[in-house]
């Protein structure tokens, strides 16, 4: 049976004329919540909002609802006076520390995590798969551990941030990995290891409870899932669902493999974070680290081997033909890293690259 998948997109406020993130993002959700319900929510900073959708085993389903959930959202902020940017870090926007959502959390947070909050105004795809337990997840997630830099090149989308080129693909990798539970999970060879480690970061303080578990693939404690966290969240709706069926297949193939008895490859934490740093540094356009085969490929072959390692499963859940469309689609033309960059080497002002963020969020 093909697993159910559940979406969670995060994006910025601007405002139009001055083209800064705008910490105004109450207003659009009290503006959206309407018609969207419990499906747009408040997220840590003023200048965000989160749209989800209903579950679905149907990719071009959940389509039609992301796609939707964006229409809604930036016509709710277009009642505003402001406007919707699907990009994962902010372009422009007033330096200094990020303006907090009023939540008793996000003081608690303050307190804890200090000036680490200063830049947390962050938008990521996170993509929640279904998975029969918790300990079939901690398994899934070891399979997963080796392909996530790939994923993060594929996804890059935040080159610039606060009028400035970081020199990134992904600024928001780079900027999240400062955090003391974020990034790849460590392996684990059982759910009760996983549950000794939770207690132990618990007990630094590092952790307010279990959603402060921010690893970039973890199980849900409240749902039956394995939630997918690593990806920016992409400036085209259909490069969200290539990746999202990407990682279905990832989950569907690493299923198989723990069912033989496999529980993935134990690969070291500082390579990981290395492959990270590569991925997140160069994107789609550059290398990547295979953490299986130990060497440095350009980043359109590593694509091309997380094709092969998934494909039986992503054409067994009826994705292929899509995710290898979308695939082509992203090497040929790039991420939405790639695009920012060429818009701004034509415009010549990073005003011009959040003008086309605007237009291609819902376009």
């Amino acid at each position: 049976m093909t697993p159910l998948i559940g979406i969670e997109e995060e994006y910025l406020i601007v405002d139009p004329h001055t083209r800064h993130v705008a910490p105004r993002a109450a207003e659009v959700l009290a503006a959206a919540t309407n018609v969207l319900g419990e499906n747009i929510a408040q997220e840590v900073s003023r200048f965000q909002v989160e749209a989800r959708t209903t579950p679905s085993a149907d990719l071009s389903e959940l389509g039609a609802r992301l796609r939707a959930a964006r229409t809604e959202v930036a016509k709710a902020a277009q009642e505003c006076g402001l406007a919707l940017v699907a990009s994962a870090m902010p372009v422009l926007g007033d330096k200094g520390p990020i303006p907090l959502s009023d939540h008793p959390r996000y003081a608690n947070g303050q307190v804890r995590y200090r000036a680490l909050q200063d830049e947390l105004c962050i938008c990521a795809l996170h993509v929640h798969v279904d998975v029969p337990d918790e300990e079939l997840a901690v398994y899934v997630g070891n399979h997963l551990r080796p392909w996530l830099p790939v994923l993060i090149a594929l996804a890059a989308n935040s080159p610039f941030f606060i009028g400035r080129d970081t020199g990134y693909a992904s600024w928001r990798v780079i900027s999240w990995s400062r955090w003391p539970v974020s990034g790849a999970p460590p392996y684990f060879e059982s759910f009760a290891e996983y549950e000794r480690a939770v207690g132990a970061l618990s007990e630094t303080g590092a952790l307010m409870d279990a959603k402060t578990i921010y690893w970039d693939v973890r199980p849900s404690s409240i749902l039956p899932t394995i939630e997918v966290r690593v990806a920016d969240v992409p400036l085209e709706i259909n490069d969200s669902l290539t990746i999202i069926g990407l990682i279905r297949g990832l989950v569907l193939t690493a299923l198989e493999a723990v069912a033989r008895g496999d529980r993935g490859l134990p690969v070291g934490t500082e390579v990981m974070r290395a492959a990270y740093w590569r991925a997140a540094r160069d994107g789609i356009a550059g290398c990547c680290l295979d953490l299986r085969a130990g060497e440095l490929v350009p980043a359109p072959e590593m694509v091309r081997r997380l094709l092969r390692h998934v494909r039986q499963a992503v054409g067994d859940a009826g994705d292929l033909p899509f995710v290898e469309e979308g695939l082509d689609r992203l090497l040929r033309r790039g991420s939405g890293a790639n695009r920012q960059r060429s818009v701004h080497a034509r415009a010549h002002d990073l005003e011009g690259v959040v003008d086309d963020l605007i237009e291609a969020t819902v376009a």
